[in-house]
């Protein structure tokens, strides 16, 4: 398992990255091939914010935990993590028809998360518009995302609001 590490307004020291290397290496019995891990830690008014993407080959598992120091950060990240990929396994296990491994997991997983389903769905006409309009109708209408054209580049955009109450910009291309 490969271990990538970024630090933002924080200095890890060699210990810390060890410790966390470590126990990152616990979750290398659920992978087969040579993973990657992003691991990023960051500081701000006094908070310790770790968070954790797992590579896997076609999606990402991601785990954030913030608190007052990193060493009890990575003992909470972990379980989450642990818990998102024996989710991911059993989801394709399902799919395949194939359960093998992590019997003891598909049992409790079973128990504890119902079948999603679609439940509504909505039609709507894209409307060419600027991301100054977007950030507008996102705030007139209170909700977490607005999906809009691009006047400028043509493409399918989403905007959203993120945790820290700023907004991210997700552009498709084609």
């Amino acid at each position: 398992m490969r271990v990538e590490f970024l630090c933002k307004n924080y200095n890890a020291s060699d210990k810390l990255k060890d410790i966390i290397r470590r126990k990152i290496d616990k979750l290398d019995k659920f992978f087969e091939n040579e993973t990657t891990v992003k691991v990023v830690l960051k500081e701000t008014k006094d908070i310790e914010t770790m968070e954790v993407t797992v590579n896997l080959t076609g999606c990402f598992i991601r785990g954030e935990v913030s608190g007052d120091n990193m060493y009890d950060n990575i003992d909470l990240v972990l379980p989450k993590l642990e818990k998102q990929i024996i989710k991911h396994h059993n989801k394709i296990k399902s799919k395949k028809g194939n359960v093998k491994d992590l019997d003891v997991y598909a049992v409790e997983e079973a128990k504890v998360i119902p079948k999603q389903k679609i439940v509504r769905e909505k039609v709507f006409d894209l409307v060419p518009m600027t991301v100054d309009d977007a950030i507008e109708e996102i705030e007139l209408l209170g909700h977490d995302f607005y999906v809009f054209l691009n006047k400028a580049t043509g493409n399918v955009c989403v905007l959203y609001l993120r945790n820290d109450k700023d907004y991210g910009l997700i552009e498709t291309r084609q």
